[in-house]
C-alpha cells in the first residue's frame, strides 16, 4: 500500500467506529467524534454528511427517519459491509499505529536500538 495520506481515512474510520456501538444522528456524530477523541479531532458537519451520504451510498451504512420534536432526523447505522470495511479499516490503522509507536521508541532508544538500522 506504501505510504497512504492516512489522514484522508480518519472520518470514515472514526464514523463506522462510533457507529458501529450505535444509531446516531449526523450532529450527534459530529460532536461524539469531538468527545470519543479527547477534543484532539474536531470534525465539521461540512466534512461528516459527505462521508455520512459516501457510506450510505456505498452500503456501509443505512438510514431511517424518525421525528424528533416536530422535525425529520436522520439517524444512521452500520450495515454488515460496513462492519467488514470497519474491520478492515481497524487492522490498517493498527498497523500504522505500532509503526508509529515503534518510531517513537526506537527515537528514544537510538539506532543501536533497531541494530544500527533507524
Amino acid at each position: 500500500m506504501g505510504n497512504p495520506n492516512f489522514m484522508n481515512g480518519v472520518p470514515e474510520f472514526l464514523v463506522l467506529r462510533l457507529l458501529s456501538r450505535q444509531e446516531m444522528y449526523g450532529y450527534e456524530l459530529v460532536q461524539a467524534i469531538s468527545l470519543a477523541t479527547g477534543n484532539a479531532i474536531s470534525l465539521g458537519e461540512g466534512v461528516v454528511y459527505p462521508v455520512l451520504h459516501a457510506l450510505e451510498e456505498q452500503g456501509a451504512l443505512k438510514s431511517r427517519r424518525k421525528p424528533v420534536g416536530g422535525r425529520i432526523r436522520v439517524y444512521y447505522s452500520v450495515t454488515a459491509k460496513g462492519t467488514k470495511r470497519l474491520s478492515g479499516l481497524a487492522a490498517e490503522w493498527n498497523r500504522i499505529a505500532g509503526a508509529l509507536n515503534l518510531s517513537t521508541w526506537v527515537a528514544r532508544q537510538g539506532p543501536s536500538a533497531t541494530g544500527g538500522c533507524a
